[in-house]
């Protein structure tokens, strides 16, 4: 409230400083004394020829020039003020006492903010600002835990930073931070351990198949660490297993899981059924079959698969099932057509686009 008194002060100083000038007369101040002093004069000259201190010559000059002043003077008096002046004066003075508050609220309103507290100009430099570039952003952060080390917070939002630009060593470091800081758990576990295979680029070493194994201890259902630890599996030569524990991990998952066309395009890679391009239940119905009845049932499925992502393309797993099954079949060209497709079709919609991409890393087909 005394902002807002504040203001209505103020504007009425406005409005009276313009309208004080408009409501002052018109005619001129002195007019009357100016009159009373030029016959003082005229008497002083009659007074002057009186007693010879002029002679008559100048006193008819010096009367003439005076009597032409006080006549100046007496019809300026007289005059009387124009009427159009008059309704100028008084319509400036409405628009002032009226249009002054309405502007100024009308500006204040978008713009001001009588609840935003004081923000002093050494915290204003410091501030982050949106539009900076990223690295920038990050070199703040950075600056700021430097003089806060205990800030787990600041560890946690700054460690994935640091993992999409690319500083994997650093990222290392910000999560086990992180960790110490925040109390561990088996996500921060997972993190740690994928930036570490990425600092390691791509090779799940001892140090992150710990970490995968101490975030499986803590959550037995942690996806990232059961798919590393079957990426480790792989690596070492252990296919069967690899694919035991990522059959494992999709028989558990959602459906709507987004990490599930990554893990299903892994279990192809390891040399799995090609029955698992399909969905799990098409998956179960095949199993049963000879092998010449479940291929001719996975090509009738591609197809009508195929045919319904023309008239869809938004299903962004069933673009991935269907490049997977053209991969498994060995038709390498229809999976890069089919490719090509999936993104024509999702040009539009960046966050599936994104997915399409994710899921498209481990397959090894160039878009």
């Amino acid at each position: 409230m005394t902002l807002w008194f504040v203001l209505a002060l103020m504007t009425a100083a406005a409005i009276f400083a313009v309208l004080w000038p408009l409501g002052r007369s018109g005619r001129p101040p002195n007019g009357g004394s100016e009159a009373a002093v030029y016959r003082d004069q005229l008497s002083e000259i009659d007074r002057d020829v009186a007693v010879g201190l002029i002679g008559t010559p100048e006193a008819e000059a010096a009367r003439v020039e005076i009597s032409r002043r006080l006549l100046a003077a007496a019809v300026s008096q007289r005059a009387p003020p124009i009427a159009s002046h008059v309704r100028l004066r008084r319509s400036t003075a409405i628009m002032a006492l009226v249009g002054l508050p309405i502007v100024a609220i009308a500006v204040y309103l978008p713009l001001g903010s009588p609840r935003l507290g004081d923000f002093p100009l050494a915290q204003r430099a410091r501030a982050p600002d949106a539009t900076q570039p990223l690295d920038n952003l990050v070199a703040q952060v950075e600056q700021h835990l430097e003089k806060n080390p205990t800030d787990g917070r600041g560890w946690n939002v700054l460690a994935p930073v640091l993992v999409r630009l690319g500083r994997y060593d650093q990222a290392v470091r910000a999560y086990h931070n992180s960790i110490t800081y925040n109390g561990d758990s088996a996500e921060r576990r997972a993190d740690l351990g994928e930036a570490i295979v990425a600092a390691a680029g791509g090779i799940v070493t001892g140090e992150a198949k710990t970490e995968f194994e101490r975030a499986i201890a803590s959550n037995a259902d942690e996806a990232k660490a059961s798919y590393f630890l079957g990426v480790a599996a792989e690596q070492d030569g252990r296919t069967s297993e690899a694919a035991s524990i990522w059959r494992g991990m999709l028989a558990k998952a959602p459906p709507d899981a987004q990490w599930r066309p990554a893990v299903r395009a892994a279990l192809v890679r390891v040399g799995g059924s090609g029955a698992s391009v399909l969905s799990d239940d098409a998956a179960a119905a095949a199993k049963d079959m000879n092998e010449t009845d479940r291929s001719a049932m996975i090509r009738g499925m591609v197809e009508r698969l195929a045919g319904r992502l023309k008239q869809n393309g938004d299903d962004v797993e069933g673009w991935l099932r269907l490049i997977r099954a053209y991969m498994v079949m060995g038709d390498r060209d229809k999976a890069k057509g089919a490719l090509t497709d999936a993104r024509q079709a999702l040009a539009n919609n960046a966050e599936r686009l994104r997915q399409l991409n994710e899921g498209l890393k481990i397959l090894g087909l160039e878009g």
